[in-house]
């Protein structure tokens, strides 16, 4: 039995959905921060994953915020790994994410790598209007990373890179020595006074 280091294999999965999947060849994965994030309670219900991009609008590194006659400067802090800096980290929430199904598993990848702008500039990716994170519907946003994860199966060529994501946590448990996953503190946006 081996040690499955379950960001080493979402790295993996990341960096080959990137290079083949129309709408997301703008990820640079060596920027990004794959993470494990732990809950309090199993099952699956709640949040799954969640990305923190490292900059505000635009790329921008500050942002002026006014509350009341004070006004701060917001600060993003910098990641590095590797010698490069990260511009984003997504948390998979363990073990509630690997709990899923094999498609929805999939299907929230897609989800968080689709936020990403498309200038890839550490800021999400903004559609018009109130909500600006997933459109009019988050239902369609869902239903459409549905439509780009089967697309990506069809012409998958190294199933190995998937297989992890067929199993639920007690089956990886008894298929694997040992399950190890990076984790990372939530970035904090540093507050000055001006």
């Amino acid at each position: 039995m081996s040690t499955l280091n379950l960001t080493g294999a979402l790295d993996r999965l990341i960096a080959d959905i990137a290079a083949r999947t129309e709408g997301l060849s703008h990820i640079l994965p060596s920027r990004l921060l794959v993470c494990l994030s732990p809950t309090r309670s199993g099952g699956i219900h709640g949040v799954y994953a969640k990305i923190h991009p490292m900059r505000f609008a635009d790329g921008s590194l500050t942002k002026q915020v006014r509350r009341g006659r004070k006004t701060y400067t917001c600060t993003m802090p910098q990641i590095n790994s590797h010698g490069e800096e990260i511009l984003y980290v997504i948390y998979f929430l363990f073990p509630r994410f690997f709990d899923l199904s094999f498609r929805e598993k999939l299907i929230t990848i897609f989800h968080e790598l689709y936020h990403i702008a498309p200038e890839f500039n550490g800021d999400i990716r903004r559609f018009p209007g109130r909500n600006y994170a997933h459109g009019s519907s988050t239902r369609k946003f869902n239903e459409a990373m549905g439509i780009m994860a089967d697309r990506y199966l069809e012409k998958l060529q190294d199933e190995e890179l998937v297989e992890f994501l067929r199993f639920d946590v007690p089956a990886l448990r008894t298929r694997h020595k040992a399950l190890v996953g990076r984790k990372f503190k939530t970035p904090r946006i540093i507050v000055a006074a001006n």
